[in-house]
């Protein structure tokens, strides 16, 4: 019973932050006021992000920073703290629910990344800033461009709350991970202790060593690392959920089976094709 009012006590905490996160960005676009024409023709893929390093660089790290792979393992978690009963028609509920959750929590996320995107792309190049790329050039110029210190502090607020979001997530899912796959049974404090020292030691170390513009080259680089991880939890997934030996009458159906396999596939590939870039970089 503790367990489900703790697990459910956070989540409602990362409601709370994603909504302050939407909210804050919300407001500087409305501030920024972005072209809707340009907005939308942005969403549109273009082939530029496969032939230049550049944007698959960052494109990749968009992917990561949505679909994070460790998410999926703690929302697998989350749905067994369900009081589902033994029949067909319970689990069916628990699985709806559990889709309806994620698929909210990655709109979220899409929508958030393409607001950052959006106020860099209104704020910045709109106004001649092309040459920003770290995110403290980004707060101290949001004020002056945007008319207002408010802009500022949105800006701040909400990366404070992506923060306080991303390290419960990524702590909970260390958790799940320990206990589900390594079997290690340590007290809940030390379980915290080590995986926020496995994640924070090395941006301590980097800040130490190269300063701010080092920690923001991490935080793109750690994102495109996660995109790079997203295969070793996707394909297992896609795999055993569609075997009828282990699913049964939750098996995954042929169309969803085979869309599946697409998206898995396109994620394979455009993270093997800027690791074959980033050698070619390399190499000459």
């Amino acid at each position: 019973m503790f367990a489900i009012i703790y697990i459910g006590g956070i989540v409602v905490m990362g409601i709370v932050l994603v909504a302050t996160i939407g909210l804050c960005f919300g407001v500087e676009l409305l501030m920024a006021r972005p072209e809707l024409a340009a907005v939308v023709r942005g969403l549109v893929p273009t082939t530029q992000i496969v032939s230049n390093p550049a944007m698959l660089y960052i494109a990749i790290g968009i992917l990561g920073a949505t679909v994070m792979p460790h998410n999926l393992y703690l929302h697998s978690s989350i749905v067994q703290t369900r009081k589902v009963l033994p029949d067909d028609p319970s689990k069916r509920e628990a699985i709806r629910f559990a889709t309806l959750d994620s698929t909210v929590a990655l709109l979220f996320a899409f929508f958030i990344n393409a607001a950052i995107l959006m106020l860099a792309a209104a704020t910045f190049y709109g106004s001649g800033h092309q040459e920003v790329a770290e995110i403290g050039d980004a707060y101290r110029l949001l004020a002056p461009l945007l008319g207002t210190t408010v802009a500022s502090t949105l800006f701040a607020v909400a990366l404070l709350a992506s923060g306080q979001n991303s390290t419960i997530t990524g702590t909970l899912a260390g958790q799940i991970v320990m206990e589900g796959f390594l079997n290690i049974r340590l007290p809940p404090w030390l379980r915290r202790l080590i995986t926020r020292l496995i994640a924070i030691i090395p941006a301590v170390i980097v800040t130490i060593l190269y300063g701010e513009k080092g920690a923001g080259a991490l935080l793109i680089l750690s994102q495109v690392i996660l995109s790079l991880q997203l295969s070793f939890a996707v394909v297992p997934l896609v795999y055993f959920t569609s075997q009828r030996s282990k699913m049964g009458g939750f098996v995954n159906r042929p169309w969803l089976a085979a869309t599946a396999w697409a998206v898995a596939a396109a994620i394979i590939g455009l993270n093997a094709w800027l690791l074959i870039g980033t050698f070619r970089a390399w190499l000459a």
